[in-house]
């Protein structure tokens, strides 16, 4: 009898299991070329689909490419460490030569940690999923476009992934594609793959979506502003003329000055030139500047919804809008924001979609270290306040008692589990005279003898004024 696996891999070949895995799909913009899009009428995958449209708008539309880039810029300068986890609380970051650390370091051949978050963030942009694959002691970036989710049930094979018993079978990945039909597929099980999903797919249980998709109206809108700014440009940076004969001019003189006067004015290069006209016609202009259609502000909206959309503060990426209420202060909230509510779950996600090719410790789970990325790292004076209030907690933790090995963990981690009490207490909470006696708790003060205690007597006389 064959396997769910065996069923769902046979299926995939006749409807592409769950049809287009990518993220959506994403409208081409006007005048741009494309493959086709989305899975055919049998539901079977077309290869380089969204995928190269997505890396199409990824080259060509420059609001786009400056969202991912200043993801990318800040998400590749993280490292991967395991984390010590205890009673759910979070310690200390260590590495101790973890040979699945060193993988993570050198994934491939001349590759380091920089390329595979750099790869895998680029995947996760364009189309909203990131396949790694662990073979041979190395890792493999596998091209999104090319993986097919197998996903099986037992109950209801039509939902699949949807059905209540659906679960996750594996992945099919074909090099040249699942319709070039090269019968060259690689069958890959869940714990070889790190599938990197951080924008759930509303429509599909197992993929992601990218950010790019909800926008291809923005991206559209951004490309036929830059069309508009330079066709202005190839006109003369004039909007538009109308140019108005006698009524007596024969079509073929008309056709004839047509052409002249486009050759003489039109374009760049003719821009601002003396214009000369006769034999009765008259110039006037018909359209608006650049000013008057408030281009700035038109074009600047949409990168700024955009930016949005990527989350990616207007200020970071350097947008129209963002820079012209750049001061110092908005800066640094924007980079806060961008570090808090864009980058850190990022880098969450991704160190949990690795943890699953890669051999965690006991007690422990696979994190990142942020700690050298300078554009984290916080003003001098927030950061020297925060060391002095943690230089008083553990003055006043160690004055308590606490063994001193420690108390600088716990504060670092935020988690006063990780105190140990030494059994010594501070002489204010002790009795007079008092020793520890080794059991941890204070020792009773000794009795005292009223044959110790002096006895002072003082004559005073009553004559004395003093």
């Amino acid at each position: 009898m064959p396997s769910l696996f065996g069923r769902a891999r046979a299926r995939a070949r006749e409807r592409s299991l769950m049809g287009d895995w990518s993220g959506g799909q994403i409208d081409v913009p006007m005048g741009w070329s494309s493959a086709a899009m989305g899975p055919n009428m049998r539901g079977e995958e077309q290869p380089c689909a969204d995928f190269l449209q997505a890396a199409h708008v990824y080259k060509a539309n420059g609001p786009v490419f400056a969202c991912n880039l200043a993801r990318m810029k800040v998400f590749t300068e993280a490292r991967m460490l395991f984390r010590q986890m205890k009673d759910g609380r979070p310690g200390d970051l260590f590495d101790e030569g973890h040979d699945d650390l060193a993988l993570l370091r050198n994934p491939w051949s001349g590759g380091h940690t920089t390329d595979l978050l750099a790869r895998m963030i680029q995947d996760v942009d364009l189309v909203g999923n990131s396949f790694v694959v662990r073979r041979g002691g190395k890792l493999r970036r596998l091209r999104p476009d090319w993986v097919t989710i197998v996903v099986g049930s037992e109950t209801d094979p039509e939902l699949a992934g949807d059905a209540i018993d659906g679960e996750l079978l594996g992945y099919i990945y074909h090099p040249h594609g699942a319709s070039a039909g090269v019968p060259d597929e690689n069958l890959l099980m869940p714990r070889e793959v790190a599938h990197w999903a951080p924008i759930p797919d509303p429509m599909f249980m197992q993929r992601g979506m990218s950010w790019m998709t909800p926008i291809s109206r923005e991206m559209t809108a951004d490309n036929a502003a830059t069309t508009h700014k330079l066709r202005y440009f190839d006109n003369g940076a004039v909007s538009g003329l109308v140019a108005t004969l006698p009524s007596n001019v024969t079509p073929d003189v008309f056709e004839r000055f047509m052409a002249k006067f486009n050759a003489e004015h039109q374009g760049a290069n003719n821009a601002y030139k003396t214009m000369f006209i006769g034999g009765g016609a008259t110039i006037t202009n018909a359209g608006n500047n650049l000013q008057q259609l408030t281009f700035t502000s038109t074009q600047g909206a949409g990168e700024t919804r955009i930016a949005a959309a990527a989350g990616v503060p207007p200020i970071i990426a350097g947008f129209s809008e963002g820079l012209q209420a750049a001061t110092y202060s908005n800066y640094s909230s924007a980079r806060r924001a961008f570090a808090d509510q864009t980058i850190r779950p990022l880098w969450r996600s991704a160190a949990q979609a690795l943890s699953s090719i890669v051999d965690v410790p006991d007690g422990a789970e696979l994190w990142y270290d942020d700690r050298d990325v300078a554009f984290l790292r916080e003003d001098r004076k927030d950061s020297a306040e925060i060391q002095g209030k943690q230089a008083q907690t553990i003055r006043a933790l160690i004055d308590a008692g606490y063994d001193s090995d420690t108390v600088v963990p716990a504060v670092t981690a935020e988690n006063f589990r990780l105190l140990e009490h030494s059994g010594l207490y501070s002489v204010q909470l002790r009795p007079a005279n008092s020793e520890p006696d080794g059991s941890g708790a204070p020792a009773k003060s000794a009795p005292i003898s009223p044959d110790s205690v002096p006895t002072v007597v003082e004559t005073v006389d009553p004559k004395d004024p003093k």
